[in-house]
């Protein structure tokens, strides 16, 4: 965890255009509160800011206007309310994700779950760089993860029973990567074009495409900002424990190795990402062999 430089030192205070003011970010893994915590943060804002509050891209947010005397006592009233102070600068910073299958009916993976899993072990750990970790239920990819320092993608592979299709072509329709076609009267899957999305599986009326599994997909390196980059695919994993296990490792290879003043997506040649992924697939085919 973040080493206690006291309050006006957190990440989540963040000086203002006007130097005499401050905004004030807190954290709130996957975007999610009670309703009794966002009553608690308007009357802290109402009592210590201006009376608004901004909503962030990360899916928390923002008390601006703040007097940065006052900084101490709204740390307490934060960590009462049980959203406490944030994170902006080289560290983990909140973690953002969809609603996953919770509410989605197009998500594979418990995505909320997930990421308040990750935010208990790694949120606002100091980095070399600031770490982005984004999780999408699907390949919809709504909170952009490939555009993150660690993107989740949750994707589900289709699997057809020969003999069982009837060609009704419900699938063909609904796929919107053109990757299903009827030939012979059965539905035949180009995986070349499948992004594994799932909607086929959902849309037969007939219940006949099964999934064969649910995974996750993980990507290292992207970045959002004036140049924009896609992250590299790192691997496929198969439950939460796995996802968990790897961004732990991905974390410690950036805090062991990267430079400050870049951005990881920078790095990942001089960083050996090849060799760094060569080893994570190497460790967890030991690690299922030894189970």
């Amino acid at each position: 965890m973040r080493t206690n430089f006291g309050v006006h030192m957190k990440g989540g205070v963040i000086t203002e255009r006007d130097p005499d003011f401050c905004t004030v970010r807190i954290r709130a893994a996957a975007g999610v509160m009670t309703v009794a915590q966002m009553r608690g943060i308007a009357m802290i804002a109402k009592k210590y800011g201006s009376g608004f509050v901004h909503c962030t891209t990360r899916q928390t947010i923002e008390i601006p206007r703040i007097d940065p005397k006052s900084l101490k006592k709204i740390e307490k009233s934060l960590e009462k309310n049980g959203t406490p102070i944030g994170s902006e600068r080289d560290e983990v910073v909140n973690i953002i994700a969809c609603p996953g299958i919770e509410r989605c009916k197009f998500a594979n993976i418990d995505t909320i779950n997930l990421a308040k899993k990750i935010d208990e072990k790694l949120f606002g750990k100091e980095m070399p760089v600031k770490m982005r970790i984004a999780l999408s239920g699907c390949p919809n990819a709504c909170t952009s993860p490939m555009l993150n320092e660690i993107g989740i993608i949750g994707r589900i592979r289709p699997l057809r029973t020969p003999g069982l299709c009837t060609g009704c072509g419900t699938c063909v329709e609904y796929c919107k990567e053109k990757a299903i076609i009827i030939k012979n009267g059965i539905s035949v899957l180009d995986h070349a074009k499948c992004v594994q999305c799932g909607v086929c599986i959902r849309s037969c009326p007939f219940d006949l495409l099964k999934a064969d599994d649910s995974h996750y997909l993980v990507l290292v390196g992207g970045r959002r900002g004036r140049h924009p980059r896609i992250g590299r695919e790192l691997i496929t994993l198969e439950d939460d424990d796995q996802v968990i296990y790897v961004i732990e490792k991905i974390v410690n290879w950036v805090y062991r190795r990267a430079w400050s003043g870049r951005l990881l997506s920078e790095q990942l040649e001089d960083l050996q990402f090849e060799k760094f992924r060569q080893d994570i697939l190497h460790e967890l085919r030991e690690k299922r062999g030894t189970t």
